[in-house]
């Protein structure tokens, strides 16, 4: 509790991915500055007009000490070559103002939708008049500023509709699903993440074909250059102010202290294009509910609020808009993450955004059913697994041969989540047979996550496409890890992907198809299969143009390798713009068909190469006879080619520092070539090690 009291980042006292390790002292350079004028605040204020031919805007500057001279302001673009200049009398008022308009201006997009185009804005404090010794007038500037902007329409979409109300984003009226991750700092200590890191890691969540990040509240506001790579890399930001999982202190002196922090942090990020919404706070709500504190929707009297034992909700519901309000009005505000609106519950999945951890947490459902368990926008849900081995004998190099199994001492130690070892085994047990071996050990866990979050995913992307949105997007606890250990984390502390990261991408591509049949809980009918199970194949899109597409459908036998029946397939399906479309429907019979893995396949318009690929098996994996599979693997420096005689769940190939994969973690189906690209094998290489489920 007494973390709560003191504003400095939250999980230095160790949170349940990191270790306690709590810094002091200054933690960014200090410096002293001395002026007689300098520039103490620019802001732009700007609208896009509804078809977004015309930006008009006002740039506003602040300036602490004397200044009588003039004020120069510039907006430019030097991609394209213009260059404007705006001209203000001095104020003795230490405000001015210049209003600009631009005509056709280049917009900022999140990348795969457009371009990050962004412009150039200066302010300069001009003295006054000189002569110089040829008696010419002469000007010098005593201070100056310059910030890049980028021009968007960004709205949050809030609309009542038939499930309750809607929420997701949309950015130059273009609806944009927001898959993506949750940011905790990269480090237990803070200064070591350098420049070069935070680009490696917000590359890779570019490359895993992720559009948002959110910056979660336990930790810190991030470093200038954090959200610049944003900016320039497309990455929309979901921004918490850094209040988690607390209920926080609310007496006059720290409601001052935190006053000065946001207005600070909202002055820094305000003119980021990247910064799609600010939130309150992350889960304070949910400690409200769980301690059954004071918590009358119907008040609107904030002052009562600081009397109750539910002081804190005066910061997310009063302080903290009334920022935004005055700082930065056009950027969307949520009082926290999840938070409803409803006022009834923060697990209200009609309404708000939604932390869904039912899976893992709480009553641990089957990862197979995660898609039913979202909401309108699902910012938090995940399972955990280990990282791949090499960051696992990082610490246990000290260690003795007897440390480096799933049971040790040491791997318990770098596992921070309560209950970790039951909920762990709790999924591998209900879905794979049992191994011991560190090494399968490692891939199973990995090869769970990458299934719950797969299903997690696939289902809410294709909702994204029906009944008008209904779910907005989906961020996963969480994408990195501060530290080298088993969390959460779809890339651990070294910056090695894991299964899922892989499996997210595929299911995050630009087309994907998927194919799914109906769950069918084994474990309340003691292992008897289903009679019969629906199944279905669709196609999703978030390009803004409709394709045409083949589709084709597949029936695999597990134990043979053969098509039990013939294949499904469909010429010109007409793929929607930025939804989904329907393609097939069935029944699988399993009084008469054995057991077998539909293999979905689409093309684009003519391609010859495979767009997107999806299978669905019949679960749990520890049914199946995953022996003899005839996996063939053909190496060479520059890619791997993978077949199998029969369908081969989760093939993952070693993770190597220096060594980069298009793809792993795949399923191969017989006559369906597999080809991984590689970059930075070089002759003479060890050939990359690999292994699937049930070698």
């Amino acid at each position: 509790m007494a973390r709560l009291a003191v504003r400095k980042a939250q999980y230095h006292w160790g949170w349940d991915w990191g270790p306690i390790l709590c810094p002091c002292g200054p933690w960014k350079p200090v410096r002293l500055e001395q002026y007689s004028a300098r520039v103490a605040e620019l802001k732009v204020d700007y609208k896009l007009d509804s078809d977004l031919p015309t930006v008009r805007g006002t740039i506003t500057t602040k300036v602490d000490g004397s200044h009588d001279g003039p004020v120069i302001y510039r907006l430019s673009d030097n991609t394209m070559g213009i260059q404007g200049a705006m001209l203000s009398v001095s104020s003795s008022s230490n405000v001015w103002a210049a209003e600009f308009s631009l005509s056709n201006p280049q917009l900022w997009y999140p990348h795969g939708y457009g371009s990050q185009h962004r412009y150039e804005v200066t302010v300069l404090l001009l003295k006054k008049q000189q002569q110089d010794g040829l008696n010419q007038p002469t000007q010098c500037h005593e201070h100056g500023l310059s910030q890049a902007i980028g021009f968007r329409k960004l709205e949050l979409v809030q609309e009542a509709d038939h499930i309750g109300e809607s929420f997701y984003f949309r950015i130059n009226n273009v609806p944009v699903f927001c898959g993506g991750s949750d940011w905790i700092p990269a480090d237990r200590f803070t200064p070591r993440v350098s420049d070069d890191r935070y680009r490696s890691w917000l590359q890779t969540l570019v490359d895993g074909n992720q559009v948002m990040i959110r910056v979660w509240g336990g930790g810190i506001y991030e470093a200038d250059k954090f959200y610049s790579l944003c900016d320039e890399l497309g990455i929309l930001v979901w921004q918490d102010f850094v209040f988690g999982c607390g209920n926080y202190p609310c007496f006059h002196s720290i409601l001052q202290s935190i006053e000065q922090e946001a207005t600070a942090a909202v002055r820094r990020l305000r003119h980021h294009p990247s910064i799609a919404v600010f939130a309150g706070n992350n889960e304070d709500h949910q400690v409200q509910e769980s301690f059954s504190l004071t918590y009358n929707p119907s008040d609107t009297d904030s002052s009562s609020w600081l009397t109750t034992d539910f002081p804190t909700r005066y910061i997310y519901e009063s302080l903290l808009p009334s920022i935004i309000a005055a700082e930065a009005p056009t950027i969307p505000y949520h009082p926290g993450s999840p938070w409803s609106f409803s006022g009834l519950s923060t697990s209200d999945p009609t309404v708000g955004d939604l932390h869904r951890w039912n899976v893992w947490h709480g009553i641990q459902e089957k990862y197979q059913i995660f898609d039913t368990l979202g909401g309108r926008f699902n910012s938090e849900f995940d399972m955990e697994a280990l990282p791949h081995l090499p960051t696992i004998k990082h610490f246990c190099s000290d260690q003795d041969e007897a440390e480096t199994h799933p049971q040790s001492r040491t791997l318990y130690f770098h596992n921070k989540a309560d209950g970790h070892e039951r909920r762990i085994a709790t999924y591998l047990v209900e879905n794979f047979r049992c191994v011991t071996a560190l090494d399968a050990y490692v891939h199973l866990t990995q090869l769970a996550q990458a299934e719950a979050l797969m299903f997690g995913y696939r289902g809410w992307r294709r909702q994204w496409g029906e009944g008008g949105r209904r779910c907005g997007g989906a961020l996963v606890w969480q994408l990195n890890d501060c530290w080298p250990g088993t969390s959460w984390s779809i890339v651990d502390y070294f910056r090695r992907r894991k299964m899922a990261w892989y499996a997210l991408r595929r299911v995050l591509g630009s087309v994907a198809v998927g194919v799914k049949r109906r769950h069918h809980d084994w474990s309340v009918v003691h292992a008897r299969p289903a009679g019969r199970l629906a199944w279905e194949c669709w196609v999703v899109s978030s390009l803004m143009r409709e394709m045409e597409a083949v589709v084709e459908v597949r029936f695999v036998s597990i134990d043979t390798g053969k098509d039990i029946k013939p294949t499904l397939r469909r010429e010109r399906v007409r793929v929607a713009s930025n939804g989904t479309t329907m393609v097939f429907d069935g029944v699988i019979d399993n009084r008469v068909e054995e057991p077998h893995v539909l293999a979905a396949r689409t093309w684009l318009d003519g391609e010859l190469a495979v767009a997107a690929m999806d299978t669905d098996w019949p679960q749990p994996f520890k049914y199946l006879d995953f022996s003899d599979r005839g996996v063939v693997a053909k190496a060479s420096i520059s890619e791997l080619r993978v077949t199998a005689q029969k369908p081969t769940k989760g093939l993952m190939l070693e993770d190597r520092d220096g060594v980069n994969l298009s793809d792993s973690g795949i399923d191969v189906v017989p006559g369906d070539e597999q080809v991984i690209h590689v970059k930075g094998m070089k002759d003479g290489d060890e050939p990359l090690r690999y292994r699937w489920l049930g070698m």
